[in-house]
């Protein structure tokens, strides 16, 4: 019997936007995922929390952005906990739902050159696959550095039109993903709300109506 592929997508998603469900778009159809779990962070560990909305809001956000998607989950893990975000204490609850599952945790470029900052991030690595999504213009020679040559050796980088084969599941465990994902972030759209400039396209329009409607950022 075929293993369930699980996709974590973790995140602050202040806001969710739209270039998050074109990067989980590629990430399930190159990895054939069953689902992506979608986990905004309670209180994330590396962030300033200062420009952070409330997790209420950023849940309900991602929730309203994923209806359209059935195989998108939203999955409230961590704001429930209530507790500081790591991704080890996240992996080890997952993993505990879900034992006969292949999990696949997929974060970006940026994210992932911190990984050393981690908590027990050895052990995040050594539970899971990886997929590191890069944004347009970025590069992975930062990630290749970030690790020691032990994980380096478990590293492959996918082309834009390269699939996965089940076969390189079996000698490696972080896979290096480009996209032409849409090239927005959440401080861009944070910061477009606060001049006052139209962020239509860049959020999904339920999303962009929530906004509006609780006043945020």
């Amino acid at each position: 019997m075929k293993k369930e592929r699980i996709g974590l997508f973790g995140g602050t998603f202040n806001p969710i936007h739209s270039g998050h469900l074109r990067a989980a778009e590629v990430v399930q159809k190159k990895f054939h995922l069953d689902k992506i779990l979608f986990i905004p962070s309670y209180i994330p560990p590396h962030k300033d929390t200062a420009e952070i909305t409330s997790p209420t809001h950023r849940l309900k956000m991602v929730k309203l952005a994923l209806h359209p998607y059935s195989q998108f989950v939203p999955y409230s893990i961590e704001v429930d906990a209530k507790e500081k975000s790591y991704s080890i204490l996240t992996l080890n609850k997952i993993k505990k739902l879900f034992p006969e599952a292949l999990i696949f945790f997929i974060l970006g470029l940026d994210a992932f050159i911190e990984i050393d900052t981690w908590k027990d991030y050895e052990l995040v690595l050594e539970q899971c696959f990886f997929i590191v999504i890069n944004r347009q213009g970025d590069y992975f020679d930062e990630a290749i550095k970030v690790l020691t040559e032990e994980y380096r050796e478990k590293m492959y980088e996918l082309s834009k039109s390269e699939a996965i084969k089940d076969d390189l599941l079996f000698s490696f465990r972080i896979f290096l993903l480009p996209i032409d994902a849409l090239d927005v972030a959440s401080t861009d759209v944070r910061e477009r709300i606060k001049r006052g400039d139209s962020i239509k396209g860049l959020v999904p329009g339920q999303v962009e109506l929530y906004i509006k409607e609780n006043k945020l950022y």
